[in-house]
């Protein structure tokens, strides 16, 4: 496949024959930067949203065509050296209305994973390192993305322009909307180097330009773009649908982690992922400022990441006029119908499926489940759900019968049968005769079928992904997930990521209830219900007998997980 031409990011050519002007004002970057502006009295260089560049003669300056730019009259770009800081002031036509990033503040986030080894539990993968972006904001703090450092062992960060890598500190990890935090304990890190602002959500066209240390090369790297689209987006990582920002400039591995930036120099989201696709090209996609703003502040909070609240319904859309008739809609009705209720839901006590969601928080929901957002612009009700915070409470009204009513919520996180991540803890495991118990996560389906474990994975397991609600906190789906041969198990060889029923004709709630239940079992034998009407009977004294033997051939340290124990 021919490599693309670069359209962008080129540092512009110089012009032999140009001759220094002694009198100009000029405002450059560090010598692995792309130079985005070069003030002279004589010419100006202008960078349009697509980053190319034109000249115009400009003449000699007068102080009726000048301002001096900070934001939006006066701009001053700090830029720090080996032997100290100096600032340049450019003074810029008021038309040139870019300012230069700091750039200082991005950091190349370098981390060892050891990911857990889902298809024998009881001990890790071999471990393996990643680059990543970065970026430090106030309070001695760094943020990048989540799924940088998922499992790791050891993070250290480097600053640009420097030849040594801190050790930083993990300090909250937002699996839902990617992010993560980190801070460096030496001083030495934070010399010199000011944190980044953050900017309001852009609109539309607005021009955006994404900084970080992606693959092709290992300085900075400077790409940009517009914003093309704003709604709620699908977060790979965290299986969760959170507001995100479509943009057109590229994003490659590496580039994870690092700083979008307005044309007023401020941080407006966090490049996490892009779109690869035969049909598509140059789709990335950012985690706005609100998203950041709540991740920062739930932990300044609450000490820890909480998570964004849920408010724990399926609902349906009520645009069909018979369908909102029979349901004693008005015409001055709008909403959705509540399909079904999330049982573990605080909200399960008070509403009811059928119920008619006429507003959230004063805000009226209209009949295919937006609203409104911005002048011209509608998005999802899920968006201002997820502006609360675990534990806030929320007003919501409905249409129950014809007639409404007013409830206020407490929000909570979501509990799903099937969880999308394990908190980066060790997973459970329980093994008794050869037999390898483990509770179903999103995880452990992609360990077992690959990324498109959607497809291949069986189909009762994804029926319960998709549909399946949890009854209790702590239900779990639990499967048999291989079975280790030996002379006790023959004939059940074959038997491979099945659901467990029941054991002696007692439902299993989760793996611990599983564990503890054959454990203390003192029947002859131990029977377990498995899913397609399948059953496995063993001899109990020989079962817990050949336990230890096959747990020495396979050189598995304990039958059980460390957390099934206690």
């Amino acid at each position: 496949m021919d490599k693309p031409a670069r359209k962008r990011g080129r540092k512009p050519k110089h012009t032999p024959d140009a001759q220094p002007n002694p009198n100009s004002t000029t405002t450059t970057a560090a010598a692995d930067d792309t130079v985005v502006a070069s003030i002279t009295t004589a010419d100006t260089i202008t960078t349009d949203r697509r980053g190319s560049k034109r000249r115009r003669k400009t003449g000699k300056a007068k102080n009726d065509d000048a301002v001096i730019v900070t934001s939006p009259e006066r701009r001053t770009v700090r830029h720090s050296e080996q032997n100290g800081e100096y600032d340049v002031t450019a003074i810029v036509p008021e038309s040139v209305g870019k300012v230069v990033p700091s750039m200082d503040a991005v950091v190349k986030v370098f981390c060892v994973h050891t990911e857990p080894n889902f298809s024998l539990p009881w001990q890790r993968k071999r471990q393996y390192s990643s680059s990543s972006s970065g970026f430090i904001i106030g309070g001695r703090r760094v943020l990048t993305n989540a799924h940088s450092v998922e499992h790791h062992t050891q993070v250290k960060v480097k600053k640009r322009g420097s030849d040594t890598k801190y050790l930083a500190t993990v300090l909250a990890i937002g699996t839902e909307c990617d992010i993560a935090m980190l801070t460096v304990n030496d001083d030495e890190f934070w010399e010199g180097v000011s944190p980044l602002e953050f900017g309001d959500l852009p609109a539309l066209q607005d021009a955006v330009t994404v900084v970080g240390y992606p693959i092709g090369g290992d300085t900075i790297s400077v790409t940009s773009g517009v914003v093309s689209r704003i709604e709620i987006l699908s977060y790979v990582h965290g299986s969760t649908e959170l507001l995100g920002l479509q943009i057109d400039a590229a994003i490659n591995s590496g580039n994870s982690g690092g700083p979008a930036f307005n044309d007023k120099g401020e941080c407006v989201g966090i490049a996490f992922q892009s779109l690869k696709h035969e049909d598509a090209e140059n789709i990335g996609y950012v985690i706005p400022t609100p998203v950041i703003t709540h991740f920062i502040r739930d932990y300044e909070k609450n000490g820890e990441y909480t998570g964004f609240p849920i408010l724990g319904v399926e609902w349906q859309k009520m645009e069909n006029p018979d369908l909102r008739k029979s349901m004693g809609m008005g015409n001055e009705h709008k909403g959705v119908r509540i399909k079904r209720i999330e049982p573990t839901a605080p909200e399960s006590n008070v509403l009811s499926p059928s119920d008619i969601i006429l507003s959230f928080d004063g805000v009226n929901v209209a009949n295919d489940g937006t609203v409104p957002f911005r002048h011209g612009e509608r998005i999802g009700f899920s968006y201002l759900v997820s502006q609360k915070y675990t534990g806030d409470k929320a007003l919501v009204k409905i249409l129950r019968n014809s007639k409404t009513h007013e409830f206020n919520i407490k929000l909570a996180t979501h509990k799903r049968l099937i969880p999308a991540h394990i908190g980066g803890k060790p997973p459970s495991y329980y093994i008794i005769a050869g037999f390898v118990f483990t509770a179903v996560s999103v995880p452990y389906l992609r360990s077992e079928y690959g990324k498109d474990y959607d497809f291949d994975a069986p189909v009762k397991l994804l029926d319960k992904h998709l549909h399946a609600m949890a009854e209790t906190v702590d239900e779990q789906l639990v499967v048999v997930s291989q079975v280790l041969v030996a002379d006790i198990n023959i004939g059940y060889e074959e038997i491979v990521n099945t659901q467990v029923l029941a054991f002696n004709n007692k439902p299993v709630k989760n793996l611990k209830n599983l564990a503890a239940m054959v454990e203390s079992c003192t029947e002859e034998f131990l029977k377990f219900d498995l899913e397609y009407e399948q059953i496995v009977v063993l001899r109990t004294k020989m079962a817990k007998k050949a336990t230890r033997d096959i747990l020495l051939t396979h050189c598995i340290p304990s039958a059980m997980s460390d957390d099934l124990k206690s």
